[in-house]
């Protein structure tokens, strides 16, 4: 029966045509959204401009009347008599005294950070801190290029951190002359900036103050300081080297590229230490006499989130003004389609129920047919299950069967004992040496014991395993395993050697199950090791645990296994061995066992030579 379409009554290119209108509406939303947000952005970032531009030049207004207000002072220092008296006589007391306490005097007149005298040769002869912990007095700061310069004649500037105090500071020096206008001396004041760099704290957004080499000295956060805007050529860090002018500081490169750039505003993603990448609008401007820069980054993330939500309210209002016109045309059509509607579905509604009466018959033919076929599954499943058990059972009576005569034999040894020292002990009873007698029942019971033993384990490993997972102990499996091959082993004259087995290592398992899968592991691998010199003849067993699992290995030394047979080696009745010393359904069956225990039997080559069986089980 042909089903006519209900609710879709327009044809594919009527869909079509709408859905081109819809993507034209999308689209227009989109270019208006984004035209407002690019001509809002660049408005906002104009107005920021003109205000960093208003800021960066408060700072150099600041700094330049700063510096300029104190370049005179050590001019005029320098024609001050005493100075020039304490050169040409340095040792005088008196002199010194005068000289120090002149010194003083101008350095808290002048709010400065200290003053001080250096001879021709860079020997400081009186300062402003003198008596003082880390006076300059007696210090040497020749190796200062502010000293250098005013030592050719030149007015020295330089800005670094004290080689004795460890504060920064600015200093200015002027050059003594003597009365043949040769320089016999520097006097030199240093100017401290913190109420500058204060200044720079309390603006918000990061502000920078770099030397002519791009190291910025001041900046207004800690972790800005002493970074260096660009890599350095090796000749201007042996000159900051020389000069200690940083000192000890690291100069470590800042994550941005803003080296010497005059003006504004360059537009930069910035990584500022500690903080996450931002995009800023930069502005850098030259500083006074010494060629510095200042830098100033203001954050657009402001300007950006008002950009964007100008953008959105224009895509939006473009979205309204669409929606109200496809709003009343299609009001207009509703009404139409709602009548030929209705005269549709009442002609599919009679439809609808002829095919719901025709659909419920067949479904009541195929739930019967289904309830058939569940049933039939189900009883295949107990078969198969019931298959599977006495294939268990029957590999492990297969395996108890190759170890009859070694148990045999292991049985006959405390029979033959038993008969020995009951002999003896009715012998020493006669004779009444009843101490000897005590020491011969000692040693029948022993035998007792043992014989006990040995034939628990048989009647543990015949019996038919639950399915249920308890915790099992490692290592005792092992060792009860490992005697249920001692005889084999003997007979072979092969070596096991059982590494150390944690005694708290436990496993989710079946003992009795897990105990046959490793008997036959080890019979394999006695067989195995069979073929080699005796002197070769060597098993090693040993656990790992790691990642809440548990590794049993079992590895031999014999010929291992050969590629072609090792993707068939767990498959049913596959077997390398001779006819009548396997079925091959020892490994299938172990690994059908581990797979129900929830975890794995895996085999390998050893690099070494030999196969290795690996046992994994989930740790208790």
């Amino acid at each position: 029966m042909r089903m006519e379409p209900l609710f879709f009554p327009h044809s594919g290119r009527t869909w079509f045509g709408f859905g081109l209108r819809l993507l034209a509406a999308l689209v227009a939303c989109v270019l208006a959204g984004w035209g407002m947000y690019k001509v809002f952005f660049a408005w906002q970032l104009d107005l920021l401009s003109g205000k960093s531009q208003h800021n960066i030049g408060f700072y150099r207004m600041s700094l330049d009347t700063l510096l300029s207000r104190n370049e005179s002072l050590p001019r005029i220092l320098a024609l001050e008599d005493r100075l020039k008296e304490l050169l040409r006589a340095p040792a005088d007391p008196a002199r010194l005294e005068a000289t120090n306490n002149y010194l003083l005097e101008v350095k808290n007149r002048g709010g400065l950070n200290a003053v001080f005298l250096m001879d021709r040769d860079g020997l400081t002869l009186a300062a402003s801190n003198f008596g003082r912990p880390g006076t300059f007095v007696g210090h040497n700061y020749g190796f200062r290029p502010y000293f250098q310069a005013a030592m050719k004649g030149q007015f020295g500037i330089f800005y670094g951190v004290g080689a004795t105090t460890g504060e920064p500071g600015y200093f200015i020096a002027a050059p003594i002359r003597g009365e043949e206008n040769e320089a016999i001396g520097v006097v030199i004041v240093k100017i401290s900036l913190e109420d500058f760099e204060g200044s720079l704290v309390r603006n918000g957004d990061p502000v920078l103050l770099a030397d002519s080499n791009g190291v910025v000295f001041l900046a207004s956060a800690p972790e800005l300081k002493y970074r260096l805007l660009a890599s350095l050529e090796a000749g201007a860090l042996a000159e900051i080297d020389v000069s200690r002018q940083y000192g000890a500081q690291p100069l470590r490169l800042l994550d941005m590229d803003l080296r010497m750039r005059d003006g504004g505003p360059h537009y930069l993603r910035v990584k500022l230490p500690g903080k996450p990448d931002e995009d800023y609008q930069a502005h850098s401007v030259l500083v006074g006499r010494p060629g510095w820069t200042i830098i100033l980054l203001t954050q657009t993330r402001q300007e950006q989130q008002s950009a964007m939500l100008a953008g959105v309210a224009a895509g939006l209002a473009v979205a309204f003004v669409l929606s109200l016109v496809i709003f009343f045309r299609l009001n207009a059509r509703r009404y139409t389609e709602r009548r030929q509607a209705e005269a549709a579905l009442r002609q599919a509604h009679a439809s609808l129920e002829a095919r719901i009466a025709e659909r419920t018959e067949d479904l009541t033919a195929t739930n019967v047919s289904l309830e058939e076929k569940v049933a039939a599954l189900k009883t295949t499943e107990n078969i198969l299950r019931e298959t599977r058990d006495t294939a268990v059972q029957a590999g492990k009576l297969t395996v108890l069967g190759q170890m009859a005569a070694g148990i045999t034999h292991e049985v006959n040894q405390p029979l033959t004992a038993l008969h020995t020292f009951t002999d003896n002990a009715v012998n020493l009873l006669e004779l009444g040496k009843l101490d000897e007698v005590r020491e011969n029942l000692g040693l029948i019971q022993q035998m007792a014991r043992r014989m006990g033993h040995i034939v628990g384990e048989i009647k543990n490993f015949t019996r038919r395993p639950s399915s249920e997972r308890y915790t099992v102990d490692v290592a005792s499996v092992v060792f009860q395993a490992l005697m249920l091959v001692e005889a084999q082993r003997k007979r072979a004259e092969a070596r096991i050697d059982v590494q150390s087995i944690p005694d708290d290592l436990r496993v989710w398992a079946d003992a009795q199950r897990l105990e046959q899968v490793l008997v036959n592991l080890l019979l394999n691998a006695v067989d195995a090791v069979g073929e080699c010199d005796s002197a070769q003849r060597q098993i090693t067993v040993l656990a790992q645990r790691g990642g809440g699992q548990v590794r049993v290995l079992v590895r031999d030394s014999g010929p291992g296994i050969p590629e072609a047979v090792l993707t068939h080696l767990f498959e049913p009745f596959f077997t390398t061995k001779p006819a009548g010393r396997g079925i091959g359904l020892g490994l299938a069956i172990s690994r059908m066992i581990m797979t129900e225990l929830g975890g794995r039997l895996d085999v390998r080559n050893h690099e070494k030579g030999g196969a290795e069986f690996t046992v994994t089980l989930e740790e208790a």
